[in-house]
């Protein structure tokens, strides 16, 4: 029986053993086709994904490298006299970032703004010409209806505020009249006092070659003078003002959130017109007040500068708050470059400790800066963003401190913890629970140097924040100006000449190479006959290169003077930041302006790269300039 029941059940295990084989088989299939729709999915995905804009992702050591090479034989970038700040290091600190960065966060196109070119919904008069006919030859002439002009009040007041088919109309005509310009946002139009056929409009821009590689914006704000058309009573843009020249669409200030319960922000009404990604951006970051994102960190010229002095508010936060100071040091009239790089050590210790920064905001300039010939005291806000520094980073004047400390110190028992040695590294006073930590420097160069601070040890732990410190927006805004009144479409050209000119044993080419003759031969090929052709020059005589101005629109910083004497935004801005006082715009501030505007031409040529085959520091050096820097 046992025999018989194995018997049996032989056929049946192989039976099993088929069916088993047939179901792995299936399961097999079924498994693999899973896998194939997965794999094309995430290829759709891939596709179709656009991850968020990487506005700001500085690299300390790219930016210290940068910085501190002078190899370079480019006639700009070797030049220390010329500073780099925050801003400049804006793409990301790889290739595939700066990929990221070059295709940037969408712009505003026509596609994206409703076409104003709506029905009209008035009723338009149509009679029929039904006289009898006197031409045989005309007797099978169709009857054509005759359209009489509608009823118009061609000059009743445009609705700037409420119409939204106006606020298209300006905005497209924005992209079309301006098409070397990407729009990234445009506010609401104003309506203009006194000028029922007016409206302001402000647009926050790029240009759409922008050839610095920074993630730069600006903003502009024009009158648009409107008419009606008599046939179909649409409105019609007439003209557009020059730059800055609605200025009812400036606002006074950055637009923030109300505080809401709990002390939370809440999103601001956003009111401006922007792509629908960007929106959904500015949505997310409303909705989580703690969180700051790379994208809040973006550099724009032309909103309206705020760049008071902060104050503590109480004895009791004075009293609570930690401080460093740096006192004396060897930074004091030396080049620009000097002082920020020993700035930055501090703010970057500050930031490492926990710390506010005593800040001294008189700057000495430089004597070759000035008119004066002399070293010159200047404010710290007339060459840099500070309001931008105090919302990144915690800072505080020194005067203002010093008055506080004078008041609450004794009373509240605040003690100091005072070092002159440059080998206390911050490390080494991370435990320190004073109120003041007060670095006091001596007198003999370099140990003196604030940036010694950093060097060593420490600079492993402490990062220079180039991201707190941007140039002057008022600077950057006379920038944009003459950017603007060459419509963002020029050429530009750097040529050396000066004492370098003169001095031919280290310089045998550089004046004939830079004649005027010769330059046009240089540019023959390389600059459109009629196009604007930006200058910078240490040439004084600018009648020099008269002859360029038979092929060539030529422009030189002084053409555009207008933008910063007695009359100017940046005249009345500066001098009320100085007490009252005029500011000059010095030496530093033209040479700072005059590179900006080169660096933003579309094609741009440098003296010792392209226009002469001298060195550009003397006989024999390019070679080894080159070999260094690569």
């Amino acid at each position: 029986m046992l025999g018989r029941g194995l018997g049996m059940s032989a056929p049946q295990w192989r039976g099993d053993a088929l069916d088993l084989r047939v179901a792995l088989r299936s399961g097999g299939n079924l498994l693999f086709g899973l896998f194939v729709a997965a794999v094309l999915a995430f290829t759709l995905l891939a596709a179709v994904h656009s991850p968020d804009d990487p506005l700001l992702h500085p690299s300390s050591h790219q930016l210290t490298a940068f910085l501190t090479s002078a190899t370079s034989n480019s006639t700009f970038l070797a030049d220390d006299s010329v500073l780099r700040t925050g801003e400049d290091f804006a793409t990301g600190s790889n290739s595939s970032e700066d990929a990221h960065a070059t295709v940037g966060p969408k712009f505003i196109e026509l596609s994206d703004v409703g076409s104003e070119k709506t029905e009209v919904e008035t009723e338009q008069s149509v009679t029929v010409d039904t006289d009898t006919v006197t031409d045989p030859n005309s007797a099978a002439q169709e009857e054509k209806p005759i359209v009489e002009a509608v009823s118009c009040d061609t000059e009743a007041p445009v609705d700037c505020t409420g119409d939204r088919e106006l606020f298209n109309l300006l905005m497209r005509t924005s992209i079309e009249r301006f098409p070397d310009l990407h729009f990234y946002r445009f506010g609401r139009p104003v309506v203009v006092p006194e000028s029922p056929m007016a409206c302001d409009l402000a647009w926050r821009f790029r240009p759409a070659e922008d050839a610095t590689g920074r993630t730069t914006y600006y903003k502009d704000y024009r009158r648009f003078t409107l008419t009606r058309d008599v046939n179909t009573c649409s409105l019609v843009v007439e003209s557009i003002g020059e730059y800055h020249s609605g200025t009812g669409a400036k606002r006074s200030g950055r637009r923030k959130g109300k505080k809401g319960k709990k002390g939370k922000r809440e999103a601001p009404v956003t009111t401006d017109f922007v792509p629908a990604k960007t929106q959904m951006r500015i949505d997310e970051n409303g909705a989580n007040a703690d969180t700051t994102t790379a994208a809040d960190q973006v550099f724009v010229v032309g909103d309206a500068v705020n760049d008071s002095m902060p104050v503590v508010a109480s004895e009791s936060d004075f009293s609570r708050g930690r401080y460093l100071i740096y006192m004396g040091g060897g930074e004091r009239c030396k080049s620009m470059n000097h002082y920020i790089w020993g700035f930055l050590c501090a703010l970057g210790e500050a930031q490492f400790l926990n710390r506010t920064l005593v800040m001294d905001f008189n700057v000495c300039l430089n004597s070759r800066y000035t008119a004066s010939g002399k070293d010159e005291e200047k404010d710290f806000r007339l060459y840099f963003d500070f309001e931008h520094l105090k919302e990144s980073a915690s800072v505080i004047d020194q005067s203002q401190f010093w008055t506080d400390w004078g008041k609450w110190h004794k009373k509240d028992r605040l003690k100091n913890h005072y070092t002159e040695d440059i080998k206390v590294t911050p490390m080494k006073l991370r435990d320190v629970k004073d109120t003041l930590i007060m670095r006091k420097f001596g007198h003999v160069e370099p140990d003196n140097y604030w940036s010694r601070v950093c060097e060593g040890e420490t600079e492993a732990m402490i990062k220079r924040p180039w991201h707190f410190l941007w140039k002057s927006r008022r600077l950057m805004e006379i920038v944009s100006a003459i950017a603007s009144r060459m419509s963002w479409d020029f050429d530009s050209m750097h040529v050396v000449r000066g004492e370098k000119a003169q001095n031919t044993q280290l310089w045998p080419n550089l004046d004939a190479d830079t004649s005027p003759e010769n330059l046009l031969t240089t540019l023959n090929d390389k600059v459109g006959a009629g196009r604007y052709l930006y200058i910078a020059t240490d040439e004084s005589d600018k009648s020099f290169f008269d002859p360029l101005k038979n092929k060539y629109k030529t422009r030189f910083l002084d053409d555009f003077k207008d933008l910063w004497d007695e009359n100017s935004e940046w005249y009345a801005e500066t001098k009320e930041l100085n007490n009252g006082n005029p500011v000059e715009f010095d030496g530093y501030m033209r040479v700072a302006v005059d590179t900006e505007v080169f660096l933003r031409g579309k094609r741009k040529l440098e003296t010792f790269n392209d226009l002469t085959r001298d060195c550009k520091d003397g006989v024999n050096t390019c070679a080894a300039a080159s070999g260094i820097s690569g």
